[in-house]
This record gives C-alpha cells, structure tokens and sequence, in this order.
C-alpha cells in the first residue's frame, strides 16, 4: 500500500481513537464496516457473562455501539483514563499498542490493563476489530467474591 493508503488508515484510526474517548457510542459504531470481525483474546467458557457482558462475539455495527455503551455502563468514568504508546500502521492494518485504568462499577475495584488492538481499515471503515488484553486484571476486579492472593 503506498504512503496515502497508510495515511488514510491512520486517520480512521486516530478517529476512532477519538470517538471512543468523546464516549458516543453510536459515533464510534459508525466507524464499523456493516460486518466487522470482531475479537477478544478472552477464554470463551472461564469468564463471567453477567459481570462482563461486552466480552462476547461481535460482527454489526449494533455489535459495536453496545460493546461501547455496556463498558460505559460498568465502569466508573471518573476513573478511567487510557495511554496510547504507540500506533503502528501497515497499509490497511494498524496496532495500537497502550494500557487501560479502569475501575469496575459493582465492586469499585480499579485495575490496569496493557492492551493491543489490532484494527483493519477498508474503503475508510474498520473491517477488524482484535483485542488482545490482561484478561485476568479485568475478571478479578469484577470478581464479586475474590479469592485472597497468595503470597
């Protein structure tokens, strides 16, 4: 892809990144190709559904705004703030590269998380959508009944 095509994805990419700080969820699905595929490095069968319910499958734009909105909806978001180090861009593809704080809603535990995301960019639309996160951060501060650490 030459230097426009990467440009362009770049762009979306910032854009999104944009959108998904503003907080609209609908603005940020807009960004979505109408299928998209959507991932999220966590075990399908060990986590709690009810607690996280935005870690599931995706594929629709709908997917996507209610992805944005059931994070928005268990956290706190006076207690959130996201580092983006690094975006790195090949032709349609790019990986964002950063750490989440977050403090989840039902047990006011707050938790950090190193994340990669790895985003596709076709005719100016996200086609992938792959999160690769620290699962376990996520699921012990949501944790209703924690298990005491062992040292």
């Amino acid at each position: 892809m030459n230097e426009v095509g990467t440009s362009a994805t770049r762009t979306v990419v910032e854009e999104l990144l944009r959108r998904i700080g503003a907080g609209d969820s609908d603005a940020t699905a807009a960004m979505y190709a109408p299928v998209s595929d959507w991932k999220l490095n966590w075990p399908e069968h060990e986590h709690d559904r009810a607690a996280t319910p935005w870690i599931r499958p995706r594929a629709t734009r709908a997917d996507a705004a209610a992805h944005y909105d059931q994070i928005a909806r268990h956290h706190v978001p006076e207690h959130a703030a996201t580092t983006v180090e690094r975006i790195l861009i090949d032709g349609p593809d790019a990986v964002v590269l950063g750490e989440i704080r977050q403090t989840a809603r039902p047990t006011a535990r707050a938790y950090r998380s190193r994340f990669a995301l790895h985003l596709t960019v076709e005719d100016g639309l996200i086609t992938r959508h792959h999160v690769y996160e620290d699962s376990l951060a996520v699921a012990q501060a949501f944790d209703e009944d924690p298990q005491p650490e062992h040292r």
